[in-house]
Formats: C-alpha cells, sequence, structure tokens
C-alpha cells in the first residue's frame, strides 16, 4: 500500500510533542504511586520532604503533570500527525504551529516552577479561593493558548485541502482529528475566562477576593469536555488503527464513526453541572438539565464500543474465531500497541459504567467527595487514555524515528502489568468510596480510619506498586526505542484500515460543519447562558485567596 509519507521536519515537530508528553509522564507517574503507598500507610514522602513539602504538593504535581501535560502534548502532536497524514499534505503554516508548541513549552514551565517551590500546591482543579502564584496561571493560559493557536494551524491546513477538493468527504483521521481540535478551542474557554478575570488578577493584587461558585462553573464548563478531549484521539486510534492491527479489519460504518463524534462536539461541553450537585448555588432545574445531557453523551460512546467490536470481530471471525466470544481469542494480542488498546477498552467499560452513576443525582450526593470519584478517573483518563496512547506510541515512535520498537515482549507486559495494578487500584478505590472514605484525604495519616478500610487501603498501595512498574517499563520502552541502533528496515507502515463502505457513499451533512457548529453553540447558550448571566450579574467577590500548604 502507497502511503503519505510525513516530512522529516514534520517527524522531528510531532515527535518534540511526545517527547514533552512522555517526559511530563516520567515526573508525573512517579508521585501517584507515592499517593497509593501513602493511603497504604507506607510514607515514602518522608524521603522527600526537601523537594516536596505536603502531600498535597506531590497530589498537584501529579494531577498537572499527568492530566493536563502528558495529555495535551500527546494530542496535539497525535492530531498534527493525523492532519497531514490524513490530507495528505504538509501544514499550511508551519510557523504558526511551531509558535503554538513553544508557547506551551514555556507555559509547562513557568506553571511548574511555582509547583515545585510549593506556591501552587492548589490541586488539579486550582479552586478557589486557594490562591498560586500568579506564573502558575500565566503557564496555564499560555499552555491553552499555545494549543489554540497550533489548532488554528490544523484548520487552516483543512481550509486550503478543502479549497483543492471542494467535493471530497473528509478523510476520517483528519475529520475526527479537527473535530476532536473544535471541541477544545470550545471548551477551554470556561477556564480562559476564569483565570483571566479571577484567578490571575488575583494573584497579582489587582482585586481582593473571588467569586468561588462563579469560578467553579467556569472550571466546569472546561473540566467536563476536558475528558472528551482526552478521550476522543483514543477513539480515533480505536476506529481506524486498532480494527487493521487486531484483526487486518476494516472500519465496521465511516457513516456511525462521523455521527458519534458530531454528537461528541454537541453534547460534550454544556453538561458540567453534573459536577456541581454539591453547589447550593446552581437551581435544581438546571442540575436536572445537565444531568439528562450526561446521560445522553452516554450514547456516542455506546456507537463506538458497537462500530469498533463489530469491526474486530469482522476481522477475527475470518481468521477463525467461533461462538459468541471466542474471537476474540483470534485478535493480535502479541502485537504490543493492541494489547494496550484492547486492554484499554476494557477497563473504560468499567469507568463508563462508573461515569453513569456519577451523573445520577442522589447516588453523586453520595459518592461526590469520595473516593469512588478517583477510582472512577484512572479508568477513564489514566487506563482507557494514558494505556492508549501508550499503545499508540509503540507503533508511532517508530514511525517518527525509524528505530525499531526495543523488546515488543516488554511492551506487552507492560500493558498487561497495567491493565492488573489498575484492576487492583481502581477497584480498592471504588470500594473504599462506598465505604464513606473521603477523597483529597492522606488516608494514611488519618486517626479516624475504621478497620474495615485498611484491607482496601493495602490494595490501594499494592496496584499502585505495580502501577509503578508498568510505567517504570514503559518509559524503559520508549528510551531504548528512541536510543535503538537498530534501524528499521524500510518505511513504518501506518496501519489506517480502511472503510468497509465506500467513503464517498457517506452522506454529505456528516462531512458540513456550518450546522453541527451552530447547533454546538446554541445548545451551549440555551443551558449556561441563563446561568453564567445570573451568576455573573449577582457576582460576590468577597473570598480573600489564602494558601493552606
Amino acid at each position: 500500500m502507497n502511503q503519505y509519507q510525513v516530512s522529516p521536519a514534520e517527524k522531528k515537530f510531532i515527535g518534540s510533542h511526545i517527547l514533552v508528553a512522555i517526559l511530563a509522564l516520567a515526573v508525573g507517574s512517579l508521585f501517584g504511586p507515592l499517593q497509593a503507598f501513602e493511603h497504604a500507610g507506607w510514607d515514602f514522602y518522608q524521603y522527600l520532604k526537601p523537594f516536596i513539602k505536603s502531600y498535597y504538593q506531590g497530589l498537584t504535581v501529579h494531577g498537572v503533570l499527568n492530566a493536563l501535560v502528558w495529555t495535551t502534548f500527546f494530542i496535539m502532536g497525535f492530531l498534527t500527525f493525523l492532519v497531514i497524514f490524513g490530507l495528505k499534505r504538509q501544514l499550511k503554516n508551519p510557523t504558526l504551529n511551531k509558535v503554538g508548541f513553544w508557547m506551551m513549552v514555556v507555559g509547562v514551565v513557568a506553571a511548574a516552577i511555582p509547583i515545585l517551590t510549593n506556591q501552587a500546591t492548589v490541586l488539579f482543579t486550582f479552586y478557589p479561593p486557594l490562591k498560586a502564584n500568579w506564573a502558575f496561571y500565566v503557564g496555564l493560559t499560555l499552555v491553552v493558548v499555545g494549543s489554540w493557536v497550533e489548532g488554528w494551524g490544523l484548520f487552516m491546513t483543512y481550509a486550503a485541502w478543502r479549497k483543492e477538493n471542494p467535493n471530497e468527504r473528509t478523510p476520517f483521521v483528519a475529520f475526527a482529528s479537527l473535530i476532536t481540535a473544535a471541541l477544545w478551542q470550545i471548551c477551554t474557554l470556561g477556564v480562559a475566562v476564569e483565570i483571566l478575570t479571577m484567578l490571575l488578577p488575583l494573584s497579582l493584587g489587582l482585586i481582593d477576593g473571588v467569586d468561588p461558585q462563579l469560578a467553579r462553573t467556569y472550571f466546569w464548563f472546561t473540566g467536563h469536555p476536558l475528558v472528551y478531549f482526552w478521550l476522543l484521539p483514543a477513539y480515533i486510534s480505536w476506529y481506524a488503527f486498532l480494527p487493521r492491527q487486531a484483526s487486518n479489519s476494516k472500519m465496521f460504518s465511516d457513516s456511525l464513526a462521523r455521527l458519534a463524534f458530531w454528537i461528541f462536539l454537541v453534547l460534550s461541553t454544556p453538561l458540567g453541572f453534573h459536577h456541581q450537585y454539591v453547589d447550593p448555588g446552581v437551581p435544581p432545574a438546571w442540575k436536572f438539565i445537565h444531568s439528562m445531557l450526561t446521560f445522553g453523551v452516554f450514547f456516542p460512546s455506546m456507537m463506538t464500543a458497537f462500530t469498533v467490536i463489530a469491526s474486530l470481530e469482522m476481522g477475527a471471525r475470518k481468521s477463525g474465531g467461533k461462538g459468541a466470544f471466542g474471537w476474540i481469542g483470534k485478535l493480535n494480542w502479541s502485537d504490543p500497541s493492541v494489547a494496550a488498546q484492547l486492554l484499554a477498552g476494557i477497563l473504560f467499560f468499567f469507568g463508563g459504567m462508573g461515569g453513569l452513576t456519577n451523573a445520577s443525582y442522589n447516588v453523586n450526593l453520595v459518592l461526590h467527595n469520595t473516593a469512588f470519584i478517583p477510582g472512577h478517573f484512572h479508568l477513564t483518563v489514566a487506563t482507557a487514555v494514558t494505556l492508549s496512547f501508550m499503545g499508540i506510541s509503540y507503533w508511532l515512535v517508530p514511525y517518527l524515528t525509524g528505530r525499531k520498537l526495543w523488546q515488543p515482549k516488554w511492551a506487552t507486559i507492560q500493558a498487561w502489568v497495567w491493565f492488573v495494578g489498575m484492576i487492583i487500584f481502581s477497584n480498592s478505590m471504588h470500594v473504599l468510596g462506598l465505604l464513606g472514605a473521603p477523597r483529597r484525604v492522606p488516608l494514611g495519616l488519618a486517626p479516624y480510619v475504621p478497620a474495615e478500610w485498611n484491607s482496601r487501603l493495602f490494595q490501594v498501595g499494592l496496584g499502585g506498586a505495580i502501577l509503578f512498574v508498568s510505567g517504570a517499563i514503559y518509559l524503559l520502552v520508549m528510551l531504548k526505542t528512541a536510543t535503538n541502533k537498530e534501524r528499521v528496515e524500510s518505511e513504518v507502515i501506518v496501519p489506517v484500515a480502511d472503510s468497509l463502505q465506500d467513503v464517498a457513499q457517506t452522506p454529505e451533512w456528516l462531512d458540513r460543519w456550518a450546522p453541527w457548529l451552530y447547533g454546538t453553540l446554541a445548545l451551549i447558550v440555551v443551558v449556561y447562558g441563563p446561568q453564567l448571566v445570573d451568576q455573573i450579574a449577582n457576582i460576590a467577590l468577597t473570598s480573600p485567596g489564602f494558601r493552606v500548604w
């Protein structure tokens, strides 16, 4: 198969994103297990006292580097590759994309310095009135704006392609990447407004206080669609690459895949109030509306599950797979990229069920501030996303560097070790939440821990240790691959799957942007507009900022 080859300069540019992402993962992943060990009563933080002042500083490092930096850099690099490869053309304005990338890098450094000096111990959510050094907020702003700039470069590239190909269907990998970039441009407006109108002025002493209710509303305008910004690149791989990798199959339905991505765009942003069920400043009617929309966004995930599983099953049955589930054994489990993504998908099934639980108002009131939530979170961003990204990197890094993947068997082992560790860790956190264990609390130091928690807290530490081993193996495989003297014999083939149907038969309305964008913006205005108007009209900047740790 003749494939479009990305230029060496663009491979280097994309690889720079992956490098920063993996470096962030390396540092951030050190602190995740440390928190798990703390829950089990194994206080390793005492050995880091000269560098880390508190459990909460470590929690901030882990959350910011793993949930924000690792994901954003990997995603922007992967989307850039997909747009170039899918449209079969170079970036329209590569200088613009480079400016965006370096803005992100400068932003990470600016935010990291106050975090590491205990001047920004405000956790991943940075809820006010917790107050950080101004450089933290400037850094986050640069990361967001830099990613916007890179997105603009992708949109300009698409506009140039569309001008030359007015009647062609957009190749799916580019199409889905552009929707992901558009979702990010829209949803991050909330956190941008929060930082620029309240948090940054507060940190600079320009205002004396903030409105925590309005700030939380701004944050969750971004906070939940952020989950789909993480997930959609993994979905792209599951739709467009995994079928060919796992069973030499095709995408079951190009039309269904496109429809799912449009629904994600429309429904992902206007549902942030389901994170604010406990907020007295949000009327119950708006919580109900956002609850219904949260249940609605589960629908395209089910469409994704159906399409991906059907794609995998078609190829596996051609290879001799029998029975209702026997075909699963015919998938290419020996490929580390396949194993990582399949295992990520299996655990995400349970993460999705936990998400539906959280969307239920009455159940959410019981679970919201318990360990159940980080248990759920680690099945989504820490497994469905992170383990999928690890799997993607097992073919993407050799493609970008021209170097063979070091020890594929070890890469496969890494995926399975992560799978086992996450089952132990996440299941224990879920059960602890059901038993009433609070989140954001160093449970290993708490004097009130009931005896029934003890075995589960030990399992949290055990799961964290296993995950640490898996993360170390991944980093070793990536380092050895990047420095591997053994080159690939020929250009690495990008494992993109063809569509079962002729893409030209995909309905034109599924390749038109205007109706979907207008619908997205209209729904946001309807379900957020009245509440934002009311909260802004009644703004009370009365809560002074403070540092706890």
